[in-house]
């Protein structure tokens, strides 16, 4: 696969450089077709999905039931806590007839939504010196 920089690097060198496309294709590897194709076209390589992928949801009954199981887990120690796959075999068993993936990206999205944004707190301590300066001063790490 040939990146978007190497695409320009590539039309960089032929056009404004002046190299043949023979010694950008013996330096680079590829194909003299692929470099002449480059020049061609205006826009660097992109990849065009075709089809949107259908992402299926868990019908309400199971996504409370999944909730509320996070939820005990949430109580329990860490290392006692089921996976997404435990939490798919325990709805399976109790008549669960999706697929796993949409289980995980639900246990997912519960796990973000519970985590916080990750930003902490870190008091930082200014302090004015006699010499008309500024002291800053980290608080201990204990």
């Amino acid at each position: 696969m040939v990146l978007m920089e190497s695409v320009l690097k590539i039309r960089r060198w032929i056009l404004r450089e002046g190299r043949s496309i023979r010694s950008v294709s013996r330096q680079t590897g590829l194909s003299r077709n692929t470099i002449k194709k480059y020049l061609k076209d205006g826009d660097p390589p992109s990849y065009q999905r075709r089809v949107s992928p259908v992402r299926r949801k868990l019908s309400d009954g199971f996504a409370s039931r999944l909730r509320a199981l996070f939820e005990q887990d949430l109580g329990r120690p860490r290392r006692e806590r089921r996976t997404a796959k435990k939490l798919y075999e325990q709805l399976v068993s109790e008549g669960y007839s999706g697929s796993y993936s949409t289980v995980q990206r639900f246990v997912r999205d519960l796990k973000r939504s519970g985590a916080g944004s990750g930003d902490a707190f870190i008091p930082l301590r200014i302090s004015v010196v006699p010499d008309g300066g500024f002291s800053k001063s980290w608080p201990p790490i204990s």
